[in-house]
Formats: structure tokens, C-alpha cells, sequence
């Protein structure tokens, strides 16, 4: 099978579609400033984001709770690692509303590291963070993207208990690659399960998931992956570009296209996803509020 595009053999240029938009100073500062006097944790700071001066001078955030150090060691990710996270911040959700108020956000999206030295992955914590943010704002609309709790139904249970409007899991890559990219507790079949059994636990969330292009996998293996997640009942999916964050990370094996996402966007369509967003700068909370507004609530699906 052949490869989306010929491999870059080492060569790190970016093509001449990679431009990023300037922020708008005063309305990043605000974010910024927002978020350093609650002590909060951005995942747009933490893994090096390309589209956080865009998102945060639109006057949004990915907020990433439970701290900034993960318990895994996935190859293509900048956020800090260790054997043991930092200690939950009780105020946490407290903060987290504080800050969404302030920024007036109609949409907000958090998301966590994976917190596998705590009991339940840091389950019930995520879902006191869900639950603080809706009661004190109820029109807001929430996005999770979770960990996968090493699998257990229970854990994730509380999650969705706490009734987000959607609940993204990332498989990250292609079944070949997992090994090669994510962490070895990580895996492709444990990844299907979280997002099967969101459905199961309540079919009215949406479930989400994204995937990574350009690290060696073919047309024919992502074509393949989109039908395992139709079959899994996911209604959104995300198809981005791996960057690399650093030199220790795996490097780009290959810049996909703005044509070629294209031509996955419609096969995806096809196949029936409620919403696909494909594109070089895409990544899984990227203008999610606005995908989510316009694409998905409307349909009243």
C-alpha cells in the first residue's frame, strides 16, 4: 500500500500551507491573565498547541485539569511527565467556573492528563469540575476530552454521569502505529472501548475522537480506521497534522495535503459522521464551539 504522500526522509521543512494568524495582543493577554491568577492549566500551553494565538485572541481555551503532569509518556506529546501527577487542587472546579465566567464563554472545553496514580484514573474529580461549571452556568455548553481510566467502565461511568454535552477520547492513530506512538498503556482496542461504552452508559452524549495524519499510515489504513469509528457509534471526528513538538518526538514522516484532508472529509461525510473537521491546524478542540454550534445542535439530531 501506498503512502499518503512520499515520505520527507528527515527533511522538518513545512510546507508553504502552514501559516499561523497573529494574535490580537489585548484580547490573549486577557485569557492569559485570566488564567494565571486561577493557577489553570491550558492544554493549548502544555502541548505546544499551533492554534492557541488564534483561539485565545478569539477569546477561548482548552483547560486541562488535574494539574500539567501526566502519568504517560506518548511519543508525539510535550506535556511533562512523571511516575506521580501534581496534587489535585480541591478548588479546582471552583476556579475552572471562575474563569469561564469572566471570559463568558457559551462553550467551554476541558480536558485532563491521565492520572493513572489516582484510584479512578482522577474520574471524580473531572466530574465535580463538569458539574461546578454547569450549575453555575446553565445555558453553557461543556466538551470533555478524557482519558481512557485504563479502561474501566466504572470510572468512566462518573464522567458521564455528570452529563457533558460531549465526550471526546482520542485513538490518536492508526491500529499499526499505536505502539510506536502512544504510550504502551495506551492502545487502539482500549481507546474503541471508552468510546463504545459512552454510548452505552448514555446515547444522548455525542462522542468524539481525532486522529493524527502524517505519521506513516496510508489512505487505505485511515479510510479503514473512520469505519471502525462508524461502527463504534462516534458522531464527530477530527483529522489534524502531527507537528513535532521537539527533537526527542517522532519526527513527520509526511505534511498531508489540504486536498487530501479534503478528500477525507468527504469519505467521512459519506460514511455518515454528524461532524468532520479535517484539515492541517485541526486538532480535537479546535473552534470546537463553533463546529458544535453550527454543525451538530442545529441538526437536533
Amino acid at each position: 500500500m501506498l503512502p499518503i504522500l512520499s515520505p520527507t526522509e528527515g527533511i522538518q521543512v513545512k510546507p508553504a500551507w502552514f501559516k499561523i494568524r497573529p494574535p490580537k495582543v489585548e484580547i490573549y493577554q486577557h485569557v492569559r491573565e485570566t488564567l494565571r491568577e486561577r493557577n489553570l492549566v491550558t492544554v493549548c500551553e502544555e502541548a505546544h498547541c499551533p492554534n492557541m494565538s488564534e483561539c485565545w485572541s478569539g477569546g477561548t481555551a482548552t483547560f486541562m485539569v488535574m494539574g500539567g503532569i501526566c502519568t504517560r509518556g506518548c511519543k508525539f506529546c510535550a506535556i511533562g511527565t512523571g511516575k506521580v501527577g501534581e496534587a489535585l487542587d480541591l478548588d479546582e472546579p471552583k476556579k475552572l467556573s471562575e474563569a469561564i465566567g469572566i471570559l463568558k464563554l457559551k462553550y467551554a472545553v476541558i480536558t485532563s492528563v491521565d492520572r493513572d496514580d489516582l484510584p479512578d484514573g482522577g474520574a471524580a474529580h473531572f466530574a465535580e469540575c463538569i458539574r461546578q461549571v454547569k450549575a453555575d452556568h446553565p445555558e453553557l455548553l461543556v466538551e470533555v476530552l478524557i482519558p481512557d481510566f485504563q479502561g474501566k467502565i466504572e470510572d468512566l461511568e462518573k464522567v458521564v454521569d455528570a452529563a457533558p454535552n460531549v465526550i471526546a477520547h482520542n485513538v490518536e492513530t492508526i491500529d499499526r502505529l499505536q505502539k510506536k506512538v502512544r504510550d504502551l498503556r495506551a492502545n487502539y482496542k482500549q481507546s474503541f472501548s471508552v468510546l463504545r461504552n459512552i454510548k452505552k452508559l448514555n446515547p444522548k452524549i455525542y462522542s468524539k475522537t481525532a486522529l493524527m495524519l502524517g505519521l506513516g499510515e496510508t489512505e487505505v489504513e485511515v479510510i479503514a480506521c473512520m469505519k471502525e469509528l462508524r461502527a463504534a457509534d462516534v458522531d464527530i471526528l477530527t483529522l489534524g497534522q502531527y507537528l513535532k513538538p521537539k527533537n526527542k518526538y517522532l519526527k513527520v514522516e509526511e505534511y498531508v495535503t489540504p486536498e487530501q484532508f479534503d478528500r477525507f472529509k468527504k469519505i467521512g461525510e459519506d460514511m455518515g459522521f454528524l461532524y468532520l473537521a479535517a484539515g492541517p491546524f485541526i486538532r480535537s478542540s479546535y473552534r470546537a464551539a463553533d463546529l458544535f454550534l453550527a454543525n451538530i445542535s442545529q441538526k437536533n439530531v
